[in-house]
This record gives C-alpha cells, structure tokens and sequence, in this order.
C-alpha cells in the first residue's frame, strides 16, 4: 500500500534556533538549594562542567530571539541527568532541577506558544544512563530484578565504572560501548511502552514534537511506526524529525519521520561559501572535505533533494552546524563573508533553516565541546553586530516571502564560483544568484525555466528597483562575496 505522505505544514514555514541549555542563558529567577554551584559564565566548554545555563534563561531572552526572526526552538536534551549535555537521563519524566525543573519548563513552553514559537525537544531513546532507575535496580538485584531484561545485560555482576586504566570490557550493551550510556533492549515490552509513554506524555504536556537522538540505532521499524501512531495519534501537527547522518529513505517514507537533520545541506553548503578557507579536518560527516567550484555544489543540492519526497524536502533540517559538529565560523576558517553567504542560503532554500545559538552574533569553536561554549550575554562588545543585523535581515527574507520557504526549486546556473537558481510558487519567482569568489562577476541566466519577465531586487534592498528580463537571457553583476534576490511582480 502506498502511503500518502504528509510532513507539518508549519515545520515547512519555520526558521528554528538550537539551544544548548546549560550554555544559553541563566537567569537569577532560578532559586537553587543552598550549596549548588556552577562553573563560572563563559568558563572555556572543554572544561565539561556546568554552567547554569536554564530555562527561566530561555524565557527572559524570548524578545531577543523573537526580533532575530525565530518562529521554533529545538533544545537539546532537558530531562534530569548528570552531564551538561544531558544525554545521559535518569529520570525522563522530570526536567532537570538545575534547569529550573518542570515549572520552568511549563512557563517557558506556554510563553512561547503565546508567542506564537513552537519548541521541539531532544527524545534520547536509545539509552540512558547509568543512574537510570531501572538499571540501578540492576545494579543492586541483578537477574532478580524485575527491570534485568530492560537492557541487554551479557554478564553479573555489571561494570558500569571502570577504574582509570582498567581494560576490561563492559558486561552490557552501551552506546559505542560508553559505559555510561546503557542501551535499552527495546524488544522488551516493558521497556517499549516506557519509552512510548514518555513520548506521549510529553506531547500531552504540550511539546512540538521531537528531535531523535541515534534512532538508526534501534534497528526497527516497527518501533518507530508505533512511535509515530502515538506521537501523531496525540497531536497530528507534531514534528519528528531523526538525527541521521546519510541518506535516509528508509525512515522517511510517510509512515515513521517527517524529516532529519540535513548534515548534507552543510557538506555541500560550507565548502563552496568557504572556498579556500574552508578549513580541512577530520569529524563524522564532514571529513576530509575539500573546497567545491559551483557545478560540484548545484549537483550536490540536487542530490540531497532528489533524496525524497516533496513534502520531506520541505520539513528537511537545514543545517550548517549544531552542537555535534565544529561551529560554522570555525568551518569556515573564520571567514564571516562565507558564513553571511551560507546563511543566506539556508534562508532562500526548501528545507526548514536551524541557526546554532550564538553564529549569529559570531561564535565560534573547534569539535565539540569547544562549540558549547556560553552566551555572552553580559560581554555585548564581543558581538558581531553586523553579522546580528545580517541574520535578522536574512530571516525576515524568508519570512517575508512564502516563494523562498515553500516553492519548487531548480537550478539556473552554475560555473566557476557562481551558482543561480529559482524558487517558484503558484505565480510567484524568486530568482537568487551567489557569487562566492573573491572578485566581482558578471553572469548570463537562461530564462527557460521562468515565467515571469518583471522583477524587483530584494536582496540587497535596492527601493524596489525594478528589472525586466530581455530574450536574451537575464545579466546580473554580482559584486565579490555577495548574492542577490529578485522576487517577480505577480
């Protein structure tokens, strides 16, 4: 039977903001108990320690993410854990206290949906931890526990800490073999239902939808069918979207994600915008990449979306970085030119743009965990403002006009450093061209694949300058470093 496929209309209309809590912001209405410390603000991240970052935090800044033009958040992992990126949860139906706990996050969520901002939080379904209560009842029954089939336990008593040059193996089944991430046996019906009630509950509680961590490791689809008859069963309008890597046909076929988080979007976006910048390096996906001329990039952006259907492509997490990968900045050599260009493009391409908290201002940082680092809000004159009011400028692009969130693409031209294409919807263009070279060009489009002869310039804001296209072909000079966009008169 083929199945009809549908992904949430106001993903497709979205510009996200990731957020790292512990990193972001903390506010002085978090009340602690006495004795509590945090590292201090801005301590350096590969410190690994805890900041304080809460979500109190997130809530007083919602003015300043709301002028950057953000309409979604996606937070990484909230529930109660002992690290700072909190992937390892002990308790999944509790916000971690230090985060200001489940009343902080019920103010943050219902001031955000008064404003009109969905949030999408992380589901870390795969494992736990070890301070998990389940593997804890484990740890002190062993096989008389009646949890003991809720993980994959290979031998007794369990292993969970090792002491500093011990090299014996683990006796269970770990994430990558990290101890300190026990893996759920989710052919266990015990532990299947958990994790199913833990997605429900939590969509009662009024959530978005939820941002998969590693669900190409529970190797069944029928696990993620479920998940999605319950998820969608409570609200149709959720959003789950998967942390996959590669191409992913095999989750994104109507009836398990509506999308996952594009990291191909990056590969082809970064290397071209960076050019010779662009900095070499070795991490996951991104190894190894090397600086791409325009033909290379328009066959890459063809490729990623000719992976999947219409409605994928446009609920796609358009991605330059997050907190598993180097900071774009720092991809990117530190050029801000190249970064202005990427971001553009993430804000004139199908797909749904994340912006990694703090790029817009100018953060930067090596492989996690040098990318976690905190917010510096109290230290505005480490701001890039130019790059702040770019961003917002970029944002309210998309926002303003529906072609560039939701028309059809194709491809106008690409040679040398230049790349040009069109979005189009019902009777509206965009046409919008890049040049990524460090020089001035002229081009020629062709205009077989536009309809419209009439247009206005719209990036860079010109006053409304209008341009007619001659039979010839529509002639462009783009200066270095720099794109333009031109939305027709209809």
């Amino acid at each position: 039977m083929t199945i009809q496929i549908t992904t949430p209309e106001w993903v497709h209309n979205a510009v996200f903001y990731q957020i790292f809590p512990d990193r972001f912001s903390r506010s002085s209405r978090t009340r602690h108990p006495a004795g509590v410390t945090f590292k201090p603000w801005g301590t350096p991240p590969d410190e690994q320690g805890f900041q304080g970052g809460d979500l109190n935090g997130i809530t007083d800044r919602l003015d300043y993410i709301q002028q950057l033009g953000v309409t979604a958040l996606y937070l990484n992992p909230i529930f109660s854990s002992a690290s700072n990126h909190r992937y390892h949860a002990f308790d999944y139906m509790e916000v971690d206290p230090l985060l200001g706990g489940n009343a902080a996050f019920r103010e943050m969520l219902d001031e955000c949906h008064r404003r009109g901002v969905r949030v999408v939080l992380d589901g870390v379904f795969n494992h736990a931890s070890r301070g998990f209560w389940p593997f804890h009842h484990i740890l002190e029954n062993g096989l008389n526990s009646p949890y003991a089939d809720w993980f994959h336990v290979h031998g007794l008593p369990l292993r969970p800490y090792l002491e500093p040059g011990e090299n014996k193996p683990i006796n269970y089944a770990a994430w990558w073999g990290n101890a300190a991430l026990p893996k759920f046996n989710t052919n266990n019906p015990g532990a299947r239902q958990y994790l199913y009630d833990v997605a429900r509950y939590w969509i009662d509680f009024g959530i978005d939808g939820w941002r998969l961590d590693v669900p190409a490791d529970i190797d069944d689809d029928e696990f993620w069918r479920e998940f999605r008859r319950i998820v969608k069963g409570a609200n149709p309008e959720a959003y789950i979207v998967g942390e996959i890597w590669h191409p992913a046909r095999r989750w994104l076929q109507g009836d398990q994600f509506d999308a996952v988080m594009n990291y191909p979007f990056g590969k082809a976006a970064m290397p071209f915008f960076g050019g010779k910048s662009f900095r070499v390096f070795d991490h996951n996906e991104f190894k190894y990449l090397l600086a791409i001329d325009a033909p290379t990039f328009a066959n890459r952006i063809d490729e990623f979306l000719g992976f999947y259907d219409w409605q994928i492509n446009l609920a796609q997490m358009s991605m330059l970085d997050s907190h598993d990968t180097p900071r774009a900045l720092w991809m990117m050599g530190e050029d801000k030119s190249a970064l202005r260009l990427a971001a553009l493009f993430q804000m004139t391409m199908p797909g749904t743009p994340v912006v990694y908290y703090g790029d817009e201002i100018g953060l930067t940082g090596a492989t996690d965990p040098h990318s976690r680092g905190a917010f510096p809000w109290d230290h505005r004159a480490l701001w890039d403002e130019d790059l702040l009011t770019f961003y917002r400028k970029a944002i309210n692009l998309r926002n303003t006009h529906a072609v560039l969130r939701t028309g059809r693409y194709a491809r106008l031209y690409a040679a040398g450093e230049q790349v040009a294409f069109v979005r189009q919807l019902g009777g509206s263009e965009a046409i919008v061209a890049f040049n990524a070279s460090l020089m001035p060009a002229k081009i020629t489009i062709p205009t077989g694949n536009l309809s419209s002869l009439a247009f206005r310039r719209v990036w860079p804001d010109s006053g409304g300058e209008t341009i007619t296209i001659p039979a010839g072909g529509l002639s462009l000079e783009i200066p270095a470093r720099s794109a333009i966009v031109l939305v027709n008169q209809s």
